[in-house]
């Protein structure tokens, strides 16, 4: 569905163009292949193009996979999941325990 410029708040959106999450593996592969254009004298526009990613998407895979290698990557992929999953299990118990508290001062 094409969305008219005035209802798209002015966002530009390209409705067209798919969205594609790469995995760590393939970051990693595609930061080298930067590294190499890069190094051949292009200009970051241009090995974003090449890479068919955004400078916005290239600079932030950047600063987040900079120097590491694929195994690294999918370690710290695990080990964000593992936190995310650790943090929700502490807001659960946290407010189990501001229940029981509650109902033990008869407030409920």
């Amino acid at each position: 569905m094409r969305v008219s410029r005035a209802l798209d708040h002015g966002r530009g959106r390209n409705d067209h163009v798919k969205r594609r999450r790469n995995t760590p593996e393939q970051i990693i592969r595609k930061l080298r292949e930067a590294d190499r254009l890069l190094g051949e004298g292009r200009t970051v526009p241009e090995v974003a193009k090449a890479l068919e990613v955004s400078e916005a998407t290239y600079h932030r895979w950047r600063n987040q996979f900079g120097g590491m290698k694929a195994q690294d990557a999918k370690r710290l992929k695990e080990l964000e999941r593992e936190n995310s999953r650790l943090k929700a299990i502490v807001a659960d118990q946290a407010l189990e325990n501001r229940a029981l508290k509650e109902i033990s001062r008869g407030n409920w």
